[in-house]
């Protein structure tokens, strides 16, 4: 793809509201992208009432997918980040790595929530760094 043929696409799909892609009720808007120097994406979520998000993981082709979420609006219950194994999680920010760790969100009662999330994937790992 040529830099302006990527470009295009973005203007096309960033800051528009998008139906997420589990299908569940959720809302993404693409605020920023970049395939280099190192791939990341930056999307506002929201979550309606009853929306939620079930089990799940995020593979990539290669290399590692880290995603820091940032809770900007709670909802009064419910819309609960549930992950296993998070690099870091306190009540606002979850930093954790969405390929490696299945994750979901609770039914979101009583409002909405609203998240900042970026991402961006590392490069693979060498060969020899892996354990046997």
């Amino acid at each position: 793809m040529t830099g302006s043929s990527a470009f295009s696409k973005y203007l096309a799909l960033a800051f528009r509201w998008q139906r997420g892609r589990q299908g569940t009720g959720y809302d993404k808007m693409l605020l920023l992208t970049a395939p280099w120097p190192l791939p990341f994406d930056s999307y506002l979520i929201r979550y309606p009432e009853g929306s939620e998000i079930p089990p799940h993981t995020d593979p990539v082709q290669a290399g590692r997918h880290y995603r820091l979420n940032l809770i900007l609006k709670s909802p009064r219950a419910g819309g609960e980040f549930v992950c296993a194994t998070p690099i870091y999680s306190s009540k606002r920010i979850k930093l954790f790595r969405p390929d490696a760790c299945e994750h979901s969100v609770t039914r979101v009662e009583g409002g909405s929530r609203y998240v900042l999330s970026i991402g961006w994937v590392r490069g693979k790992e060498k060969a020899s760094s892996k354990k046997p």
